[in-house]
């Protein structure tokens, strides 16, 4: 197939209220990307009721170049119901070569629906996405432009880059954080396109009566200074050492999944290909050896300090400051370092 026949590339747009979630915003960068290679254009899909004007100019100034607008009293609060009916008519219609999913509890309600609709792949998770040829061993046919769906399989221990040999569209749920939000041009005009929603009462069988929405403590995507724990931390009770040294330089409490996995701290703190990617100012990486499902999730970080009484750690090998020595006596020293200086 030539790139002048295949459809656009598409991106779900997940919002609520007038904000828009950050993976959809890291998803239209790496659509633009993707859309550049291929030579067609980068739209978003975006539902709701009272879909505001500035939701869409946000979509345009981050890459949009038209944007499907279902606006409907019925679709005010997402259930997967009518959200996928809408779709599936939309993808009928048009034809998309691509369509890209967060991997939010949203996107994983959503997308499965509409593929098994389509009767279309569908890889989650993924961590990484570009365009490439591929040979079907079977029947040694080549295909061009195929989109290279990559993510982490068998817990985190392998990378599997998949390839689907259906018909488009080839769809996808990519992980937060895991791309660039790329830098908005202010004032960028594009396409609305609106679409007319039908829905028959047995799609609106389960309605929302009310809304309790708590948000999260914790931002590990957000913050700009990092202080991770890893396996080497040694106890749960040690991580109050981690915690005191992220207090000290104003940063967030991080964890490798060994902590994770050995219960000393909550999932929710764990950075990796299995947990958050992050991209801080300063990471400071305690006690974790660096395996690669590890340096996945913080690797772009702008600068790295590693402790490890390990001086043949791999996490040695990205870091930009390396101290080889017990972090229960390294740690107290750069707090007390700090405090000085402050």
């Amino acid at each position: 197939m030539s790139k002048s026949t295949i459809g656009n590339v598409w991106v779900y747009i997940e919002q609520d209220e007038g904000k828009i979630a950050d993976v959809s915003l890291e998803l239209l960068a790496k659509g633009r990307e993707l859309a550049a290679e291929l030579g067609v254009k980068t739209e978003g899909v975006v539902l709701g009721g009272g879909v505001g004007a500035e939701v869409i100019q946000t979509l345009h100034e981050h890459g949009a170049e038209n944007v499907f607008v279902a606006d409907h009293p019925g679709l005010k609060y997402f259930t997967a119901v009518p959200y996928a009916k809408v779709i599936v008519g939309l993808v009928k219609q048009h034809r998309p070569n691509i369509f890209a999913f967060g991997a939010t509890p949203v996107g994983r309600s959503l997308a499965p629906r509409i593929a098994s609709e389509l009767q279309a792949g569908l890889t989650a998770d993924c961590t990484s996405l570009r365009i490439d040829e591929f040979e079907d061993r079977t029947t040694k046919q080549v295909m061009k432009n195929k989109l290279m769906q990559i993510r982490p399989a068998f817990g985190g221990n392998i990378i599997a880059t998949i390839v689907n040999s259906w018909q488009d569209p080839q769809m996808v749920t990519v992980r937060e954080g895991v791309m660039a939000m790329g830098t908005p041009e202010p004032g960028r005009k594009g396409k609305v396109t609106k679409v007319d929603v039908e829905l028959a009462p047995e799609d609106l069988a389960v309605s929302i009566l009310e809304r309790f929405k708590e948000e999260s403590s914790l931002n590990l995507k957000g913050a700009q200074i990092i202080v991770a724990g890893g396996y080497g931390v040694g106890s749960a009770e040690n991580f109050k050492l981690i915690s005191e040294l992220a207090e000290t330089v104003g940063g967030a409490v991080a964890a490798s999944r060994a902590a994770v996995d050995a219960g000393w701290i909550d999932h929710d703190h764990q950075v990796g290909q299995t947990g958050v990617t992050v991209r801080p100012r300063l990471y400071i990486a305690c006690g974790i050896s660096g395996s690669v499902q590890h340096r996945a999730g913080m690797a772009e970080s702008a600068k790295i300090i590693c402790i490890n009484n390990d001086a043949n750690a791999p996490m040695f090998s990205i870091a930009d400051y390396g101290i080889v020595g017990d972090l229960h006596a390294v740690i107290p020293k750069m707090i007390k370092a700090y405090k000085a200086r402050v």
